[in-house]
């Protein structure tokens, strides 16, 4: 009898092996992935069913998508498209539908180039393309498949650090704990400044008046942080991973003073905050000592 392997002293994941979604388009999923994005096709399973009796007789198929990753579909021979999904591919690639759309494929590109040498390439093949996004740490572009999905090539503006995932911890306890509070209240969460509010509250220690803004100490919100000690009503100070913005009354920001796409606009308060956002729109933000 051979030697059991050890069993490993810690477990880890090492990477995404694939990604796969059904498709209910065999020759255009096959067209875009092989021949528009150029992605090889590695690896085909065909197979009677998976078992049960109504799993239906399927192709699996595999391309490279880099790293020794793969995106792979689910083809279910003789199965029609489910209604929800017909049309999808002819919507712009913008996020219309916040569930169907959270689903998709990021690919990481080298560099600014390499991200519009990628958009040219496919709007050259008549596809519509988003123009380029960035989310505090990303740049992408989005274009949608033949089956509607949501393909991003994104390139990396900075590297994540230690003060990202402590950030991200902070944020995650505030949204649970905003959460339990308000199903003891029987109610349910549906604004993020609920969040920011109770993240500020574990920061601050629910303690203080007026205004008080946590900036995370990080190169996409610098440009607050400079608008703010350029104004008289503010006090910008230090705290662990953050900068802490102060003032006795009510402060105003525009997003175009401040440098920033809407992307990371709408995420402004992300390090949380003491006090009532008044109005906050495409270009505006106010924000108001909390009222007593």
């Amino acid at each position: 009898m051979s030697a059991q392997s050890p069993m490993p002293s810690r477990l880890v994941l090492r990477g995404v092996d694939h990604t796969a979604r059904p498709t209910w388009k065999l020759r255009e999923t096959v067209e875009f992935y092989r021949d528009t994005l150029g992605l090889p096709l590695v690896h085909v399973i065909s197979a009677r069913g998976w078992g049960p009796a109504t799993h239906p007789d399927f192709l699996h198929f595999f391309f490279d998508s880099g790293n020794g990753s793969t995106i792979a579909f689910f083809y279910y021979l003789g199965s029609d498209e489910p209604a929800s999904l017909q049309g999808r591919a002819k919507r712009s690639p913008l996020p219309e539908d916040h569930v169907f759309d959270a689903t998709h494929t990021a690919w990481l590109v080298q560099d600014a180039a390499e991200l519009r040498a990628w958009k040219e390439r496919l709007e050259s093949r008549g596809l519509n393309v988003s123009v380029e996004t960035t989310h505090e740490v990303i740049e992408s572009i989005y274009v949608r498949d033949p089956n509607g999905y949501f393909i991003e090539f994104t390139r990396k503006l900075r590297p994540l650090a230690e003060i990202d995932a402590a950030d991200a911890a902070l944020t995650l306890q505030a949204a649970m704990e905003a959460e339990d509070r308000a199903a003891q209240a029987g109610r349910r969460v549906t604004r993020i400044d609920e969040v920011w509010a109770r993240k500020g509250a574990l920061l601050d220690g629910e303690r203080g008046a007026g205004v008080r803004l946590f900036v995370p100490r990080v190169e996409e919100f610098a440009s607050l942080v400079q608008a703010a000690r350029r104004r008289d009503a503010c006090q910008v100070s230090e705290a662990a991973g953050y900068h802490v913005i102060d003032a006795d009354e009510p402060i105003e920001f525009g997003r175009r003073e401040l440098g920033l796409k809407p992307a990371v606009w709408w995420g402004l308060f992300t390090g949380g905050l003491r006090g009532t956002i008044e109005a906050f729109d495409r270009d505006h933000v106010r924000i108001v000592p909390q009222a007593a």
